[in-house]
């Protein structure tokens, strides 16, 4: 009996020891130091330190330091690093079927990426999880346009476009194949150069994106079309999380989906914010006023979904998406 009360108050003791074990989780993400991203992340991990009594910490890179989200995803595996900050990109080398919500002409509205991202993300947590990382939070990129040296106004237009792709993205290349369109493929640090020596005169990104990496000074035209939303993600490897008490566990999800909540609400300002500076600096916009180019530019769309499935997702995640989406229109016309 006294060996019983011994192995039981030891295990009292090892448990409260574990929960009030103190972790330095290493983050790292390409976002600039005082961009919005680096203030909600730091607010995010201050709040995280208060509330675990000091015995959660963060350490973040910011910046691209730990080099571009491959070398920040080798980093997290060989546990160099235990968390990152993604975009669609470095998320579609962990779980390729997350791309689905990168995918072209998808959402209409931010309500429906709202909507989309709520309703399926346990289901994009599980997948996370199996591969190794926990899901803390989405964290949107924004809308994605196309910018160009000449006006472009429809499927045509387009095909004239020496277009940029991101190297090793099928995304990207199944979107501007829908076109009629074989892209360019070329590191993202390669793409002001060639736009400067004309090896390109067209590049997709976010109005915010295309400010801080000063493509807008090198083209003359957005096409004011939305071509998808660009998802991103704060993500820790399940090697580090597991460290953690059920109540840090606890506590850093519970933060992270709300910080992260709030970092989207705030990349969309920026993004609106990024647009009109571009406008004042002269960028011009290419307006879509006929219904008939819309739905053009929405079966484009459908055809690059479906063109990945089996490359990405499969049939019934696509499926279910677009069925819920569906619904949602016919809820709030």
């Amino acid at each position: 009996m006294k060996r019983l009360y011994l192995l039981l108050f030891l295990l009292i003791i090892s448990g409260t020891l574990y929960a009030q074990k103190k972790v330095t989780i290493k983050f790292a993400t390409l976002a600039p130091d005082g961009s919005t991203w680096m203030n909600v992340m730091k607010d995010f991990s201050k709040t995280l330190k208060e509330k675990s009594k000091g015995t959660i910490k963060f350490k973040i890179y910011a910046g691209g330091v730990q080099g571009d989200e491959k070398d920040v995803l080798r980093k997290i595996r060989i546990n160099q690093i235990h968390s990152g900050g993604f975009t669609g990109v470095g998320m579609g080398a962990i779980l390729p079927e997350v791309r689905v919500l990168d995918t072209p002409f998808l959402f209409r509205s931010k309500e429906e990426v709202d909507f989309i991202g709520e309703k399926f993300f346990d289901r994009f947590a599980k997948g996370f999880e199996k591969k190794g990382f926990v899901l803390l939070g989405w964290a949107e990129v924004g809308w994605v346009y196309v910018y160009t040296n000449q006006p472009v106004q429809n499927e045509q237009d387009m095909k004239g476009v020496k277009m940029w792709m991101w190297e090793g993205d099928p995304l990207s290349k199944a979107t501007f194949e829908a076109f009629g369109v074989a892209p360019i493929p070329l590191s993202i640090t390669d793409v002001l150069t060639s736009l400067q020596t004309g090896l390109i005169d067209g590049v997709y990104t976010s109005p915010l994106a295309c400010v801080a990496l000063q493509w807008f000074t090198r083209v003359k035209y957005v096409l004011d079309v939305p071509l998808a939303n660009s998802n991103g993600a704060v993500l820790i490897s399940k090697r580090m999380f597991n460290k953690l008490s059920p109540e840090q566990q606890e506590l850093l999800k519970t933060e992270g989906r709300k910080y992260f909540t709030e970092l989207t609400q705030l990349s969309r300002r920026d993004n609106e914010k990024a647009r009109t500076d571009m406008f004042d600096y002269g960028l011009k916009k290419t307006e879509i006023t006929d219904p008939a180019l819309w739905q053009t530019f929405y079966d484009i769309g459908a055809k690059a979904r479906r063109n990945l499935v089996g490359v990405l997702y499969d049939q019934q995640l696509l499926d279910d998406i677009e069925q819920a989406l569906e619904a949602y229109r016919a809820e709030h016309k």
